[in-house]
């Protein structure tokens, strides 16, 4: 038998994209997907995790460890901290999917640049960074650049030309000011072509997601 894994989801904005990479770096692993857009929704109109949103992430935890996969991904930064806390309850490895990402930034620089296209995830972006940094013992300093309604154009108007425009001036700027710059959502993936003429390395989350999980999983 395989193995499988289980991307929980709080939007479809990355499915495309996060089920592309499984087959390109664990092509033998059997993806099975969890989406629910509404647990965004209800984040950003609560300018943070409800105890509803924290309820049903559980509940599709526990679906996920019923279907007897091998590993949980979380997808969303808005909700890695209930991803963390949850870890506690699941008898499978929980993996965020910006875990790598941070660790990566912290190795690279001092002052970090975080880019996001909306606030609730600019504080857990910037606190797991933190907690990376202070397992690696290093001083760090957080730059935060938050493009207000980026990703709603992306996501509800289906604008992809007008997000980047709006996202690659505040790229642009955290690359001048910092040694390192992270883009804190995961669709910011789209933006990766056009920051060819940027020297300051800029780091995005899925592919060294899945490369990560697929060191967890020992494949």
């Amino acid at each position: 038998m395989g193995k499988s894994i289980a991307i929980v989801q709080t939007s479809a904005v990355s499915s495309a994209e996060l089920t592309a990479l499984c087959k390109e770096i664990i092509p033998e692993v059997k993806v099975w997907e969890i989406i629910d857009s509404s647990l965004i929704a209800e984040v950003n109109a609560n300018g943070g995790v409800t105890k509803a949103v924290r309820r049903r992430m559980l509940s599709y935890y526990q679906n996920a460890q019923s279907l007897g996969v091998d590993a949980i991904l979380n997808q969303c930064s808005s909700v890695s901290e209930v991803a963390e806390e949850l870890k506690q309850m699941i008898d499978v490895p929980v993996v965020k999917i910006d875990e790598a990402m941070a660790h990566e930034a912290v190795r690279l620089g001092k002052k970090i640049g975080v880019v996001a296209t909306v606030e609730t995830t600019v504080g857990p972006s910037c606190r797991l960074i933190e907690r990376a940094a202070l397992k690696a013992g290093k001083e760090i300093e957080i730059q935060r650049y938050l493009v207000e309604g980026a990703m709603m154009v992306l996501i509800e108007q289906g604008d992809r030309d007008r997000h980047n425009e709006m996202v690659l001036g505040e790229v642009e700027k955290a690359a001048e000011n910092c040694d390192v710059v992270v883009l804190a959502q995961g669709s910011m993936t789209v933006l990766l072509p056009l920051l060819t003429h940027i020297k300051t390395p800029v780091l995005s989350s899925p592919r060294m997601g899945i490369e990560y999980l697929k060191e967890v999983l020992g494949e």
